[in-house]
């Protein structure tokens, strides 16, 4: 059993289960000793959101982020990948966004562990049907923010440190990479992969697919819909999963335009009557 797989059985066995109105004490900042000593030596996978907030603090395209700052581990339980940070090739191995003094020079658009810390969420449902998420404090050794006094109920914590959002498309994220066609036995083809890479991490060339191919010609989108594709990230972003839920799995996210649909069919080779 792999080290992750490990600590998910441990926090779902034995560590305390916390909901939203309960309560734990916490600080972080420049005035705790251990500042950025949770910023070094940890894997965070990051979701499409984490990506694009990242990438656009940065300044970057979405593939030169993904170039710089990431690496694909393999993992051939994995149906889809998932981008992993890649921390610095030092003894430390120190986040490249960390400041000795200054801290997170992304923090507005940090991810969603990072934003979460020291909260987990464990969602035993995805492998233990019925049984409901659950938050869970980490008091690891190297953090001394739980010594301070500063009160907070689980949602105080959440609203203070921006998580909505990101819980948002973290829900549209779970519906294509948890979705029960996997677990039903279905593998995606290196083309999949292809079209899920490109319309939910690398969402600059997802925009020149949009613009340049006959994608607006084939799929019912409004004019505010494409205005709004156009203008804003975070609307290309939902068109990627409503993309990718359709060419996966069927599913009515999308629908297309009935002269493509007419075009499509003159298009195909005609079927013999056997009979």
């Amino acid at each position: 059993m792999d080290n992750i797989s490990k600590l998910k059985e441990t926090i779902l066995r034995e560590y305390p289960r916390f909901h939203e109105n309960d309560a734990f004490t916490f600080e972080c900042g420049p005035h705790v000793d251990c500042f950025n000593a949770c910023c070094a030596d940890v894997n965070i996978f990051l979701t499409p959101y984490d990506a694009l907030r990242m990438k656009r603090s940065l300044g970057l395209t979405s593939s030169e982020f993904l170039k710089r700052y990431t690496i694909i581990p393999f993992d051939e339980k994995q149906n889809l990948p998932v981008p992993l940070l890649l921390m610095k090739d030092t003894e430390e191995k120190e986040c490249h966004f960390v400041d000795p003094e200054k801290g997170c020079a992304i923090y507005h658009d940090r991810p969603w562990p990072c934003r979460l810390y020291p909260i987990g969420l464990a969602s035993p449902g995805e492998t233990n049907q019925g049984e409901e998420h659950f938050y869970f404090v980490m008091d690891e050794p190297h953090c001394h923010g739980h010594n301070y006094a500063k009160r907070w109920t689980i949602k105080e914590w959440l609203d203070d440190q921006g998580v909505v959002k990101y819980d948002e498309f973290g829900e549209l994220f779970k519906k294509v990479t948890m979705h029960p066609r996997f677990t039903a036995g279905w593998k995606p083809t290196p083309k999949h992969i292809e079209m899920y890479w490109i319309a939910l991490y690398d969402l600059d060339q997802f925009r020149r697919f949009v613009d340049t191919s006959s994608f607006l010609l084939r799929f019912n989108l409004t004019a505010d819909e494409i205005e709004k594709i156009q203008t804003d990230e975070e609307e290309l972003l939902t068109l990627g999963f409503r993309w990718i839920q359709m060419a996966f799995f069927g599913e009515k996210t999308l629908t297309i335009k009935p002269e493509a649909v007419e075009k499509i069919k003159q298009t195909q080779p005609a079927t013999k009557n056997v009979n």
